[in-house]
């Protein structure tokens, strides 16, 4: 039986339309039915407003407390909990489709529950903190330290967060990626580490922390707006013959423009780390010599407010002038240097024996 001779396809064609296929089914067009879904889910103010409200705040109270208590337990897996409990995510991908769809109602509705929910978290924060006898600052605490010094790397990750929550919320193939995006991104944290360092009396960490928060939501709603334009959310609209607006390029702008100004302390934040870690890998190997020199161990080396902080552990500080001299040479003549030693001794105190 003969066979007809088949047509010879390079391999780069077939290469080149799969590329294309793959590429266009990430940005593929919402439908009307995507579209729905995700009213319902973002809009809180629409369809049962009683429940969906209610749920948001219970839920938001929770992540509150969570997150305070993680924070001040000083426990990376409690703050992980709050983060997958807080619902913050949903109005700010919102206030995002919100703008694209040109519904200036939901807007404000989204805006105004991201920050009336913002003051309610840093409001349980400082409560909370009161509660504690010991101030939760920098310091002693590595989850505030981990918030109050936001730089681009920060920004960077928030932009990539606020592309995979508006991919995951508008594909439901992918919706059960959420818990995931809510742990990437760090909302309710930062908010609760304003409230207690406010609390402490450091303000500038809680200045810092607040930046950090600032720059998240920014983030988001930034690149949620651009996911959602590439994705023609507004064509779908108008082929369902849904009512929206028209789109404004000055909402576009104050997002923009928020992202611009938050870049610059971010960048200086960033520049001020680089410069701590150059001086701390400068001093490190000066301090070790020095160190083994007087039989002493390096507890830490640590460069905080313009201050290089060594801590030893041994019997004695001796020849500190010699150290002073040395980082003079290794190019550190302008920084201070704080020597703190630890005796390294322990002492077994026996019960007194009852007559």
């Amino acid at each position: 039986m003969a066979t007809e001779p088949h047509e010879h396809v390079p391999p780069s064609a077939n290469m080149d339309t799969s590329k294309g296929t793959f590429f266009a089914s990430i940005f593929r067009a919402a439908d009307a039915d995507d579209l729905r879904r995700m009213r319902s889910k973002l809009y809180l103010t629409d369809g049962n407003a009683a429940r969906n409200l209610s749920a948001f705040c219970v839920l938001l109270f929770l992540a509150a407390v969570i997150a305070t208590a993680g924070v001040v337990a000083d426990s990376t897996a409690t703050v992980i909990g709050a983060m997958i409990v807080a619902p913050l995510m949903t109005p700010i991908l919102g206030t995002a489709l919100a703008m694209v769809l040109a519904n200036r109602r939901q807007i404000v509705h989204n805006l105004l529950l991201v920050i009336s929910g913002s003051i309610v978290v840093i409001c349980i924060g400082y409560l909370l903190g009161m509660m504690d006898p010991v101030d939760v600052v920098a310091a002693t605490n590595s989850q505030v330290a981990s918030r109050i010094s936001p730089r681009m790397i920060d920004l960077v990750a928030a932009l990539a967060t606020g592309f995979v929550g508006a991919f995951a919320v508008t594909r439901s193939d992918v919706s059960d990626a959420l818990p995931g995006v809510a742990i990437a991104i760090s909302l309710v944290p930062p908010l609760a580490v304003v409230g207690l360092t406010a609390e402490s009396g450091a303000i500038d960490e809680s200045l810092g922390a607040l930046l950090l928060f600032g720059t998240n939501v920014a983030a988001i709603i930034f690149t949620g707006l651009i996911f959602f334009l590439v994705s023609r959310l507004r064509q779908t609209a108008l082929d369902a013959r849904m009512q929206i607006g028209k789109l404004s390029v000055r909402s576009m702008t104050y997002v923009v423009v928020a992202l611009i100004l938050l870049a610059i302390p971010l960048s200086v934040g960033s520049a001020k780390v680089i410069q701590e870690q150059m001086t701390i890998n400068k001093a490190q190997p000066v301090v070790s010599a020095w160190a083994d020199e007087q039989g002493s161990d390096i507890s830490s080396v640590a460069y905080r407010s313009g201050t290089l902080e060594v801590v030893i552990v041994g019997e004695s500080i001796e020849r500190t002038q010699a150290l002073r001299n040395t980082l003079d040479q290794a190019g550190l003549e302008d920084v201070p240097v704080d020597v703190t030693l630890i005796q390294g001794k322990t002492e077994h105190l026996e019960l007194t024996p009852s007559a």
